[in-house]
C-alpha cells in the first residue's frame, strides 16, 4: 500500500515487533513474548530499517536501545498498534453481536402483525444491536435497499405480478390469504366461509389512491363473472374496518390487516379461491451480509415457521 506521495507504508507486524524489542530491551526476549524466533525478529527489524532508509537499533553485548529514529517511530508504531487491535476487539464483537446496527424496511400491514413478534425475539436475543425501522410503499423500499439505507427489507407480492430483480436475492417467508370483512349485523356474518360468486351484489370499500388490493378484488370479481361496485375508498385498513363496521360496504383485505380486528367486525374465510399473497425477505446481492443481518435473517424464518398457519 502506498501513502499520499506514493511511498511504501510500514508493514504495521514490523512496527509491532519495533515496539516490543523497545519496550523489552531485547530481541530474544522480545521475539519470546511474539512467538518468533530471534533470527526471524531481527530479519523483519532489518527490513524495517531498510524501509525507514536509517538504523533504528543499537546492538549492545546486552540488548539492544533505540536510535532517535528508533525511538521516534517506536512512540509513533505504539499509537498505530494499539489502534489495531482495537479495530479488532470492535471486530470481533460485531462479529459477536455484541454490538452493530440494523436497518430493516417494511410495509403497514406486516409492521402492525407479523413484525413485532419477530423484533421481540431478535431484541431479547441480541440486546445490544441498534434496530431502526423504515415502513414505506413498495418502490420506496426496494429504492432503499438499492441504496444501502436497509440492509433488508420485506416485501410482497402476487401470483401475476411476482417480483424479479435480478440484484436482489429474496427468501419467502410464508403465503398469506386474502378474506372478507362484513360487519357483525350483515346477512353474512354467520358464515365461517364464502365464494365470491355469492359477492356480486355488495358495495365494496377498498384502499385509496390505486393501492394494490383494488387489483387483488377486480381479479377475484372478474373470475366470479361481475365487476365490483365500489363504495368508500379508505385511506388505511382500519379506515376500511370502521366503515365495514357500521355497514358501508364489504371489503378484501390481506390477513394481517386484521391483526387488530374491530369488534363490530366479521372476518369471513373466501375458501381456495382467496388470492395469495407472498410475503418475502428482500436483500442486495452483491454485498457481504453482517452478522446481524444474518441473524435478523434466520430468527425471522424461525418465527415464520412457527406462525405461518396463522395467516392462510
Amino acid at each position: 500500500m502506498l501513502n499520499e506521495e506514493g511511498q511504501e507504508l510500514f508493514d504495521i507486524r514490523r512496527l509491532a515487533l519495533l515496539v516490543e524489542v523497545v519496550e523489552q530491551g531485547s530481541v530474544t526476549a522480545a521475539a519470546e513474548m511474539m512467538m518468533y524466533t530471534p533470527s526471524a525478529v531481527s530479519q523483519q527489524l532489518r527490513k524495517l530499517e531498510q524501509e525507514v532508509g536509517q538504523p533504528l537499533l543499537n546492538r549492545k553485548s546486552r540488548g539492544v536501545v533505540p536510535t532517535e529514529a528508533g525511538q521516534l517511530l517506536a512512540g509513533h508504531a505504539r499509537k498505530i498498534v494499539a489502534q489495531m487491535r482495537a479495530a479488532q476487539a470492535d471486530l470481533a464483537e460485531i462479529a459477536g453481536l455484541k454490538r452493530g446496527s440494523l436497518a430493516i424496511g417494511t410495509f403497514p400491514t406486516l409492521a402492525g402483525s407479523f413484525l413485532p413478534v419477530v423484533l421481540r425475539t431478535f431484541k431479547k436475543r441480541y440486546p445490544a444491536i441498534n434496530l431502526s425501522l423504515r415502513s414505506a410503499r413498495f418502490d420506496d423500499l426496494v429504492a432503499d435497499l438499492h441504496s444501502g439505507a436497509t440492509g433488508l427489507c420485506l416485501l410482497w407480492d402476487y401470483p401475476w405480478n411476482r417480483f424479479r430483480d435480478d440484484s436482489i436475492r429474496i427468501t419467502e417467508v410464508f403465503e398469506e390469504s386474502t378474506v372478507l370483512l362484513v360487519s357483525r349485523n350483515h346477512p353474512l356474518a354467520g358464515r365461517d366461509e364464502i365464494s365470491m360468486e355469492e359477492l356480486r351484489k355488495e358495495s365494496w370499500i377498498v384502499r385509496a389512491e390505486a393501492h394494490p388490493v383494488v387489483e387483488v378484488l377486480q381479479r377475484a370479481a372478474h373470475e366470479a363473472g361481475f365487476e365490483p361496485s365500489i363504495g368508500f375508498l379508505a385511506n388505511d385498513y382500519q379506515e376500511a374496518q370502521v366503515m365495514v363496521s357500521v355497514g358501508m360496504g364489504v371489503a378484501m383485505v390481506p390477513k394481517t390487516a386484521v391483526a387488530l380486528q374491530h369488534p363490530d367486525v366479521r372476518v369471513i374465510s373466501l375458501g381456495s379461491a382467496a388470492p395469495l399473497r407472498r410475503v418475502f425477505l428482500a436483500q442486495r446481492q452483491d454485498k457481504v451480509y453482517a452478522p446481524a443481518e444474518v441473524a435478523f435473517h434466520s430468527t425471522l424464518l424461525e418465527i415464520a415457521r412457527e406462525r405461518a398457519a396463522d395467516y392462510l
